[in-house]
This record gives structure tokens, C-alpha cells and sequence, in this order.
């Protein structure tokens, strides 16, 4: 995953790029959330069908809806199913109690539940990004219910 703010910092901490986002989680966990929650590709693309993505679940089954024309462009697919990811850890961290992001090592975001339970929300929007299964208001039900 490529943020660039976390660029600058490692190369001054001599770090990698997972190294440097786990330790914006654990310093700034409010910041790196709000960066995670920019989504920006995903956000324009719903709005071009006239949703407004308000971080809520309703959100997640409007999105679920949509119909999927990113497949048809291979270099966007991609960048669209990374931020339906982040943007289905954006909603589990702001709605489900306990929730919070967490980073792999080698730098990939996650939500762990209050349960413990760890979510690679990347992979489930890429998949849902590519196949349309799983939807992400299905996911997002399940890690509600943990």
C-alpha cells in the first residue's frame, strides 16, 4: 500500500513502509484512520452514480449495489478494490465497538475486533472489487456480530 505522507517518515526513521505505518497507528491512530478513511477513487466513483458514502453500513449495501463498470478498466480495478477495502475498515472502525486498525507485518492494514479477531479488509474489497463476492455489506455484518 502506497501512502505518501509515510514515505517522508520512514526515510528519516530508515524504516519500511509497514514498519513506518505501524508506528503511525500505534502514535496517531486518529490520523492514520482519517487517511485510511480518504478512499478518494471510491468515494468519486459512487458519487458519479449519485451515492454520497456517509461512512455508515447503509453505505456498504448502497456500494454493493452499484453496477461494477470498474471491471471493465484493468489499471483502475485494482486502486478501486483497495479502497473499497479501506473504506469497509473505515465503517467496521467507526460503527462496531472495539474495532480498531492494526498492520500486518510487511505493512498491510487490518481491523482487528474487539474480539481479536483480525480482518484483511484489503482482500475483501479487492475480491469484491474483482468478483463481487463477498459483498461488502456481508462482511461487514459478520464482523459486527463478533
Amino acid at each position: 500500500m502506497n501512502i505518501p505522507f509515510l514515505d517522508n517518515w520512514r526515510k528519516r526513521q530508515g524504516g519500511t513502509q509497514g514498519g513506518a505505518l505501524a508506528a503511525a497507528v500505534e502514535a496517531d491512530p486518529d490520523g492514520v484512520a482519517e487517511l485510511l478513511a480518504e478512499c478518494e477513487l471510491l468515494r468519486v466513483r459512487a458519487g458519479q452514480h449519485g451515492l454520497e458514502l456517509d461512512d455508515t453500513p447503509a453505505s456498504l449495501t448502497a456500494l454493493d449495489q452499484l453496477p461494477p463498470r470498474w471491471r471493465d478498466d484493468p489499471e483502475e480495478l485494482p486502486w478501486l478494490g483497495n479502497d473499497a477495502g479501506l473504506y469497509l475498515g473505515t465503517v467496521v472502525v467507526r460503527t462496531v465497538p472495539g474495532a480498531e486498525w492494526d498492520v500486518w507485518p510487511g505493512g498491510r492494514p487490518v481491523v482487528r475486533l474487539a474480539s481479536g479477531r483480525e480482518i484483511d479488509v484489503v482482500a475483501a474489497g479487492l475480491d469484491w472489487a474483482v468478483a463481487g463476492s463477498p459483498e461488502l455489506s456481508q462482511v461487514y455484518a459478520e464482523s459486527a456480530e463478533s
